[in-house]
């Protein structure tokens, strides 16, 4: 059957799909494969989905839109999971605006009951010139693939700056731009990544606009959404393939919470990833948060060097991390020169017979 989409959703950019589709009624119940399916409803709030382009489109009843099957585990969004078995007819939910669609088991307050969505099939592919058989698309036919170790790359260490957090909607994006458009601003070539996380392309975006010269998220890896078990080796991927072009440090932000379900802890607690790394940055949302994070962490990864987020909203905050936990704080928002300086004076001391800055 073909189709028009109305909206071709951002996560299934490694297919470069086009609005005229080929769809099966034959459906894989997997994550990463793409399936067309039309809104059944409209809503007030998140109620938009971010489109191929970056561009950020919003939700009418009956359109019809390209996504990703997928799960999600978020704490302040919607939870969700790939049904065992999915056919045509069958009502599902959008979970995120990336376009990753899924049954919700969890909604959230804030958010209300996320949109329903009614599959019309498969999405088909033909990836070899004149095939007149289609195959479900997906999206793990990566233009990174995953790799085990970076020694194997035979690529020499790039400086890592990470950027962890408390939970979701901490700062860590934001305090990742500042950083980005600081070294830029003295001249230096930076690369940035986001390595775990749901599909979307908004905060890599932001980071490009900020001056990072390349950017990568985890679907670039051909992966929905990061777990524990793949985490470590998109990640690593990314990394590699980001140090190629030798730019002075890559900025990593670790999406979602280090208590949250999408891998973040695996990246921290691997060792040869983690030696990479030349400063880590906290983004929390107030002094337990950091007080917990720093406690938590201990002896797991590098050590935090600089904390940011609401946290260091005012003297109090940035106070409490200097007093207490004897770690330097800089508000992204307020203080991005400052931050910036930070990171620049922890890059120049573990970077052994280079100066960033004269």
């Amino acid at each position: 059957m073909k189709i028009k989409a109305d909206k071709i959703a951002s996560s299934t950019r490694n297919c470069r799909l086009s609005n005229d589709l080929l769809v099966s009624d034959e459906l894989i119940a997997k994550e990463g494969y793409i399936i067309a399916v039309k809104a059944l409803g409209e809503k007030n709030t998140y109620n938009t989905i971010e489109l191929v382009s970056g561009r950020m489109s919003r939700i009418c009843r009956g359109d019809i839109i390209a996504g990703v099957l997928g799960s999600r585990k978020a704490l302040k969004g919607y939870s969700g999971i790939v049904p065992e078995k999915i056919k045509k007819g069958d009502i599902l939910q959008l979970l995120n605006l990336g376009g990753v669609i899924g049954t919700c088991t969890s909604d959230n307050p804030e958010l209300g009951p996320p949109i329903n969505v009614e599959v019309l099939g498969a999405v088909l592919t033909f990836p070899l010139l004149h095939d007149r058989i289609g195959l479900p698309a997906h999206i793990m036919d990566a233009p990174i693939k995953p790799i085990q170790n970076l020694a194997a790359q035979g690529i020499s260490p790039t400086p890592l700056v990470i950027i962890s957090g408390t939970c979701m909607n901490a700062g860590k994006t934001r305090a990742a731009c500042e950083i980005i458009k600081q070294l830029t601003h003295h001249g230096l070539k930076v690369h940035a990544a986001k390595l775990t996380g749901i599909s979307l392309m908004r905060d890599t975006l932001e980071m490009a606009d900020f001056g990072a010269e390349k950017v990568l998220n985890f679907t670039d890896g051909g992966s929905v959404s990061t777990t524990p078990t793949n985490a470590v080796q998109i990640a690593k991927s990314i990394v590699a393939d980001l140090s190629k072009s030798k730019p002075y440090c890559i900025v990593l932000e670790l999406g979602d919470g280090i208590m949250g379900e999408y891998g973040v802890m695996n990246l921290l607690s691997d060792k040869e990833l983690m030696a990479w790394v030349a400063v880590h940055i906290l983004a929390a949302n107030d002094q337990v948060g950091a007080w917990g994070a720093q406690t938590y962490l201990k002896g797991v990864c590098p050590p935090i060097d600089i904390i940011t987020g609401p946290a260091t909203d005012n003297e109090i905050g940035k106070r409490f991390v200097k007093e207490k936990l004897g770690i330097a704080g800089a508000n992204a928002i307020k203080e991005g020169i400052e931050l910036g300086a930070l990171v620049m004076q922890k890059l120049n001391s573990s970077i052994k017979g280079e100066k960033i800055i004269g």
